[in-house]
């Protein structure tokens, strides 16, 4: 007997974060969020992005055990002023049991039946920042602190429900060593030139952070005509801004400025933190601190998190300039592999930045629609 119970205090909360514990206990690919970082993300007071979004919480119970979890979500930026009228669903996790992940699912089409909404898409985050898609191949690759991993039967189940495929996304990676530098260099001061172009390089976190709004109003403008765009607050930048750039290594973030100083292009690269997540199992004490600094000091892996690029200068090869930054940075810091988080599979404008490295795509990930 499956039982569906909404969590409404810091103990259910709690079960709730650490239920992929035990579901990819000894995994070897599955990447351990922080456990507090996990429970501040879900919680109203400190996250807010629950400004513009409804979310109810839900865990499965079979023998009194919990096998499941979901994350029901009303994004109301995306219902009310986009009129996309979604119900998402995310940080679906569960057992190998049809039972359990149909009764998940059914709560969520229950809310939103109660909204009036017309269609249920799923796995997805809050808004665009956020992790996205089941994983459908890849499964025998280590995962990322930016996206999900799971079994290989989340994919079935959610087919077997009527669930049908809405959004694929591919993720890939090349060794460092297929970056040309002698002719990054050459094409980067070339664009640099012609546009009148000058890239921005960091040393330290602080000379940041006047850039980030800045930036994010470049993101806006480079992804809003995606499907999967939602805007993103002023109170979302500063949360991000508190979050992940004191974290991140300022020589890893690069800015493209026109001759009157507006940004032009942004690239956001992060060292990979997986094994060291993996051996923290959740906890930053007492050495988990320390074994994530050491990593993003020593990392030879990296992630690339976000790139945009102006639509007035698209097609225009600036990435050229980025790439010859990063390639410097890079080979200085000693690094081997490059590894690309998902982009949508229709998205060809993104594809070309990346098709001089002859990408190898190792995992697939998609989202599944069903409509109510």
């Amino acid at each position: 007997m499956i039982s569906i119970k909404e969590v409404k205090d810091k103990k259910g909360m709690k079960q709730f974060v650490m239920f992929p514990f035990s579901l990819y206990k000894n995994n070897t690919y599955w990447v351990p969020p922080i456990i507090n970082d996990e429970l501040a993300n879900f919680n109203a007071n400190s996250n807010p992005i629950f400004e513009h979004a409804n979310a109810n919480f839900f865990l499965a119970y079979k023998n009194n055990e919990v096998v499941g979890r979901i994350i029901a979500i009303v994004n109301t930026y995306e219902v009310k002023k986009q009129n996309i009228k979604k119900m998402r669903f995310g940080w679906f996790d569960f057992i190998d049991d049809l039972d359990v992940s149909k009764a998940l699912l059914d709560k969520v089409k229950a809310i939103g039946k109660n909204n009036n909404l017309n269609f249920v898409e799923g796995p997805v985050g809050f808004n665009n920042l956020d992790k996205t898609g089941v994983l459908v191949d890849g499964f025998d690759h280590i995962g990322t602190m930016i996206t999900w991993y799971n079994h290989p039967y989340y994919k079935d189940h959610l087919e077997k429900l009527g669930f049908k495929k809405e959004k694929e996304y591919v993720e890939s990676k090349f060794p460092f060593k297929n970056v040309n530098l002698e002719k990054y260099t050459k094409a980067g001061n070339l664009i640099q030139k012609r546009y009148d172009l000058k890239e921005v390089n960091f040393k330290s976190t602080k000379d940041i952070i006047p850039y980030v709004d800045e930036m994010f109003d470049l993101f806006s403008q480079t992804y809003s005509k995606l499907s999967t765009y939602v805007p993103i607050s002023q109170e979302q930048i500063e949360y991000f801004k508190k979050k992940y750039i004191s974290f991140i290594n300022p020589e890893y973030i690069k800015f493209v400025m026109d001759r009157d100083e507006n940004m032009v292009a942004f690239a956001i690269v992060m060292p990979s933190f997986s094994k060291s997540l993996q051996k923290n199992k959740g906890k930053l004490f007492p050495f988990g601190l320390l074994r994530l600094l050491n990593a993003r000091k020593k990392s030879k892996d990296v992630i690339f998190y976000l790139i945009g690029v102006h639509p007035d200068y698209q097609n225009k090869g600036v990435t050229a300039v980025i790439f010859r930054e990063f390639a410097k940075t890079f080979r200085n810091k000693g690094i081997e592999n490059c590894i690309r988080t998902p982009e949508l599979e229709d998205n060809i404008a993104i594809h070309k930045i990346w098709k001089d490295f002859s990408p190898t795509i190792h995992k697939r990930r998609r989202t599944y629609r069903i409509d109510l």
